[in-house]
């Protein structure tokens, strides 16, 4: 069971984790912080779960690159 879940939703957990430790560590910097902490425990379960369903990167940075260099090059 826990192989089969670890397997589904293992990075989801771990970002998710990251993300709930690093909020408390904010959290306890500042108690009213508490909407920064929601944050950084949303942000870590969303890479989490892209991880998990093996989704493009955000920012494909050779595409990007690519474009750049077409786009602007030095010496036409």
């Amino acid at each position: 069971m826990w192989r089969e879940f670890w397997a589904t939703y293992g990075k989801r957990t771990v970002g998710a984790a990251a993300g709930l430790f690093f909020g408390f560590v904010y959290l306890f910097a500042g108690f009213w912080d508490m909407l920064f902490f929601i944050l950084l425990v949303s942000i870590g379960y969303w890479i989490g779960k892209r991880k998990d369903l093996r989704e493009e990167p955000i920012f494909q940075w050779q595409r990007i690159w690519n474009w750049l260099m077409e786009r602007y090059r030095p010496f036409r």
